[in-house]
């Protein structure tokens, strides 16, 4: 199967505190050499003064100066990074309950998660919070990373026994593939490398199984869905007339000549011409960023969506949606906020709280209705005005929404439409 060498994978971390997460990320960026010379030295300094024999891996994530000090991940780290077959973007979240908000934000837009499981302590409360957040944001690959297998001897009989463990509970949630994989982060185990200590296991190691990982078939190339950022008008020679509307698919496949209808209003036309910065192209899709030009003169704005005729999502005005509060502050019930749905700004309400879910039993709580930081709820909301939406688990572009307080300006919650 050819890999995209310009294809861009984007994976998150999530385990307990304390499973190795920071560790492995540093040992993936050392060993396949994606470590500048001037980063490397001053690492090695930092691990020196703390006292460590060698490396620090953890220092190459953790960049937060209470971070460092304190030894665990506190904010989202991103990290980049490049081989010579994948380009990677990398979410290192926290592993605490109370930032279930950081890794609700980090995971978002993941083609996958690494789940880091203690060999010593198999699965617990945090490894189930965060396979079931990863299956609540649809991320389509689960690796389940049973890490410290240098300290249980490099066991074949723990690892089997965690494997089972985790698929007698991921069997209840929707995840579309899970892979396991023994390692020991620390010492390098089947990381970047195959492991010599663990024969038994025949499968790939980390860094290639990420590399050859099938991402395009993830994308939504049925349901053509293109939400209007901007209307361009240059007014300059050799473009006077023209008129694009600008903006990133969301999902489907644009081409020349598709007829095409404008929502909220109806309006139909054809694509007179799909433009990127040099050229004009036959064919785009997610997440292509273009300008499109119509066959007729239509009054198009910020906030509207071109799609195909016979293709439309759902124009809806209240709706349920899976909610994850991220503010300080609880939720003011039936107060105002700003809802922004793709490029689509509109004034929208909390009706009601249905129930908020336990993350550590997947429990439904009908009595508190109370949405605190952290908690994951779902809730019945109405916006001033239609929105054109599909349900999260079709398109997480188009079904995905957050919510933004008027007063403070501070984005207070992220939905997934349900």
């Amino acid at each position: 199967m050819e890999i995209d060498k310009n294809q861009l994978l984007r994976f998150t971390t999530a385990g307990s505190v304390d499973d190795g997460k920071s560790t492995l990320i540093g040992r993936l960026l050392y060993d396949s050499k994606a470590i500048f010379e001037d980063q490397l030295e001053a690492i090695e300094n930092t691990s020196r003064k703390k006292g460590h024999e060698g490396v620090d891996l953890a220092l190459f994530t953790d960049g937060l100066r209470d971070e460092r000090e304190q030894g665990i991940t506190i904010d989202v780290a991103y990290r980049y990074f490049t081989t010579p077959k994948r380009k990677f973007i990398i979410a290192d979240t926290p592993g605490h309950i109370q930032y279930t908000r950081n890794m609700v934000t980090g995971a978002s837009t993941a083609n996958a998660a690494l789940i880091l499981i203690d060999a010593r302590h198999g699965v617990i409360e945090q490894t189930k919070r965060h396979a079931f957040i990863a299956s609540l944001l649809q991320i389509p690959h689960i690796i389940v990373c049973i890490n410290k297998m240098d300290l249980v001897d490099y066991s074949e009989e723990v690892y089997e026994n965690i494997v089972n463990q985790f698929e007698e509970f991921s069997s209840k949630l929707y995840v579309k593939d899970i892979q396991f994989l023994p390692i020991s982060a620390l010492n390098g185990d089947n990381v970047v490398n195959r492991s010599t200590n663990m024969d038994w296991y025949q499968g790939a190691p980390l860094l290639y199984t990420l590399e050859t990982m099938h991402i395009s078939s993830d994308i939504n190339k049925i349901d053509a869905r293109f939400p209007v950022q901007t209307v361009l008008r240059p007014q300059r020679e050799g473009f006077i007339d023209y008129r694009g509307y600008a903006g990133r698919v969301a999902s489907g496949i644009f081409r020349p000549g598709d007829d095409v209808v404008v929502l909220p209003s109806g309006f139909t036309s054809k694509i007179k011409s799909i433009d990127s910065m040099d050229s004009s192209l036959e064919e785009v899709f997610a997440p292509m960023s273009v300008a499109i030009t119509l066959e007729d003169d239509i009054d198009i704005s910020r906030g509207d969506m071109i799609v195909k005729e016979n293709n439309q999502p759902k124009a809806l005005q209240e709706f349920d949606a899976m909610l994850c509060w991220f503010n300080n502050s609880p939720a003011r019930p039936r107060a105002k906020y700003t809802i922004v749905h793709t490029s689509n700004e509109q004034k929208a309400m909390i009706k009601e709280v249905v129930y908020k879910i336990d993350i550590n039993t997947y429990a439904r709580e009908e009595e508190d209705k109370e949405l605190k930081m952290n908690d994951i709820a779902r809730i019945s909301i109405r916006t001033t005005r239609p929105l054109m939406v599909d349900e999260y688990r079709d398109n997480r572009i188009t079904g995905s929404f957050v919510l933004i307080d008027d007063a403070t300006h501070e984005t207070v919650a992220a939905g997934m439409i349900v």
